[in-house]
């Protein structure tokens, strides 16, 4: 096996064609589109499914799945309000409830990491379990009150202040990419996670300890998505059980359209940014169209369908047989 495929290293270039043919079709359809601030729009809307991403794009390249992402950001998001000055609790942790949030979610991940490699039970099913975990801890912390407002300024200012046009949510999730790229391209965790998805028997032969990375992984999209969770609060200035409802379905399709394999192996971060970008695109070109929001489901599951399909093809064909 080449360096590149365990590296990274190769641009998403099929995913950047895609992304560049949405961009000129919608920016003939509306004046709107090429303005700055529309891209800022765009910026704003993705940061925090690239923040989640990221954390995904490793447990994916395992060949492994993560489907807790709205659990532990309904546990995070609930924790971070309460923890925080707000309108129910006398509790005032300051920004230290970016420590708690990133907490939680990476104890959920590291439950979610053992029960897959100790355990051996499916990371489909364990996720599961745990995205209900993460929601039934988000339930019992609203309690039977009302959600609860948060009252410091300057967190929420974090989804409103600016930092060289950009809100500061969007500059975390730039600082995070960044970081999840140093990790996949100059770590040994980064390498062997394309080593690990690509054959798990011949990185068990080749000495990896397997067990210890595939915990990792899930412990770093826990960690991910609990700062999702956090970031989200300051973004809503409430704390919400359903505040991170449908971004299970946009993170995933964003890895996948991005270029990286469900099956593991191939792909990589450059690849989820991209990915993200194409989805928040999608759906930021279809507001300024005028596109009905019940065809805008409709749209994202056909894309999402279209590419798995050609990115599943070839590895398909060999093993075709006639019935």
């Amino acid at each position: 096996m080449g360096t590149k495929r365990f590296t990274g290293a190769g641009l998403p270039i099929p995913a950047l064609v895609a992304l560049l043919i949405i961009c000129i079709f919608t920016s003939t359809q509306s004046t709107q589109f090429l303005t700055l601030e529309n891209f800022k729009a765009i910026a704003d809307q993705a940061a925090i499914t690239l923040i989640i991403a990221c954390g995904l794009t490793f447990v994916i390249l395992m060949g492994s799945i993560d489907l807790s992402i709205q659990g532990v950001i309904a546990a995070s998001a609930m924790s971070t309000s309460l923890l925080i000055a707000n309108d129910r609790t006398d509790f005032n942790m300051g920004f230290g409830v970016f420590g708690i949030g990133i907490g939680i979610g990476a104890l959920i991940g590291l439950l979610a990491g053992l029960a897959v490699t100790v355990i051996r039970i499916p990371s489909f099913i364990v996720t599961i379990a745990t995205w209900n975990f993460g929601l039934g801890i988000g339930y019992i912390l609203f309690g039977s009150g009302s959600q609860p407002g948060i009252q410091d300024k300057k967190f929420i200012g974090l989804g409103i202040d600016t930092f060289f046009g950009l809100t500061k949510i969007v500059w975390i999730a730039v600082g995070i990419a960044a970081l999840s790229f140093i990790i996949q391209r100059y770590t040994i965790f980064g390498r062997y996670a394309y080593v690990i998805g690509g054959s798990e028997e011949t990185a068990l032969l080749s000495g990896i300890n397997v067990k210890r990375f595939r915990v990792l992984a899930f412990i770093f999209s826990g960690a991910t998505s609990g700062l999702a969770g956090t970031l989200l609060a300051s973004k809503m200035g409430i704390g919400a059980v359903n505040s991170g409802e449908g971004l299970l379905f946009l993170t995933i399709s964003s890895v996948v359209i991005g270029g990286t394999l469900l099956n593991g192996g191939r792909g990589g971060i450059l690849h989820s940014i991209i990915g993200v970008l194409i989805m928040t695109t999608i759906y930021i070109a279809m507001i300024l169209l005028g596109v009905s929001s019940f065809f805008q489901n409709i749209v994202q599951g056909l894309v999402v369908l279209i590419v798995v399909v050609i990115a599943s093809w070839k590895q398909r064909k060999p093993l075709r047989t006639v019935l």
